[in-house]
């Protein structure tokens, strides 16, 4: 079982490269961690995106430029089609996100007309974190695309954490549905609908997995605080490996608030679509991206 976003990259290299599309990769955050993924054995990159800057940027930083195929485009929009269509087109195993804003990348995704988004799909955002102290990595969704994900689309959810688990070597993960309080709560939506999750979990209407809740972040995560509310009955409490936030807001509160003050690591991406999609920030690290990279080439067919 990998439980380390490291054992990711070294997991991802050990399938061979993938042929990486990389929308206006015009920042030198992005261009360092393409580089250091072709480096270690994991992509051929192409980057969509203003060739003399691109070059300019290898020159600063010691970038070997025949590292990269480059595609001249200055315009973000049309850099984003190109690269999207490129994948769309089986051209390219693996699109990523460069220097453009989140909604205008999440547009050339959602384009019908492109082919990578597959009709009446649900496209989700996963991500792995890796939190100091804990001995294995935590997969999460959704922070970042499904703001009220309905009860349809937390089972999907459910799913895609289970497909990324099974990427990291976890046989039948066990989520958590996260709510205020581990107990069921009728007038909180979260609450009532994370039994009915753990219901059909246990019927096996969800695939291998284990499924746990109504649980609160605490006894999610922590043996001591489950054992302390008598949470009793339950494998997940305590040794989670997923979970599955109710909304958004908390999602990513939960993701911002792991990485920038508990010094926690993430890889994430896209899924959802005909490939894995790196979605990270325009300020992430090198490292971050790299991370992100990796876990879309192992998830990568």
């Amino acid at each position: 079982m990998i439980t380390q976003l490291s054992q990711i990259v070294e997991a991802a290299s050990s399938k061979g490269r993938r042929r990486l599309a990389v929308a206006y990769g015009n920042d030198s955050h992005t261009l360092s961690a393409v580089y250091e993924a072709y480096r270690l054995g994991l992509v051929e990159p192409t980057v969509y995106g203003d060739k003399a800057e691109v070059l300019r940027i290898c020159r600063e930083e010691g970038f070997d430029a025949d590292a990269f195929a480059v595609v001249d485009e200055k315009s973000d929009v049309r850099c984003v089609e190109l690269a999207v269509s490129a994948v769309a087109t089986g051209a390219a195993d693996v699109l990523m996100k460069g220097l453009v804003s989140t909604d205008k990348y999440m547009r050339g995704i959602l384009n019908k007309d492109a082919g990578l988004f597959p009709p009446k799909g649900t496209l989700s955002h996963v991500s792995v974190v890796q939190l100091p102290g804990r001995s294995k990595l935590l997969c999460i969704s959704d922070v970042a695309v499904i703001p009220q994900p309905d009860f349809k689309q937390k089972t999907i959810l459910i799913r895609y954490l289970r497909e990324t688990a099974a990427a990291l070597g976890i046989d039948c993960p066990k989520i958590a549905c996260i709510a205020p309080s581990e107990q069921v709560l009728p007038a909180v939506q979260s609450s009532y609908e994370a039994a009915i999750l753990a219901k059909m979990g246990d019927r096996g209407q969800l695939g291998r997995v284990t499924v746990d809740g109504p649980l609160s972040l605490d006894v999610a995560l922590y043996p001591d605080a489950a054992r302390e509310k008598k949470v009793q009955g339950s494998a997940v409490a305590g040794d989670a490996d997923c979970l599955l936030f109710p909304n958004i807001e908390s999602g990513n509160v939960f993701f911002k608030a792991a990485t920038h003050i508990g010094g926690g690591e993430v890889a994430a991406i896209v899924v959802g679509t005909k490939v894995p999609c790196v979605l990270t920030s325009r300020g992430d690290t090198p490292a971050t991206k790299l991370y992100s990279i990796a876990l879309a080439c192992l998830q990568s067919k």
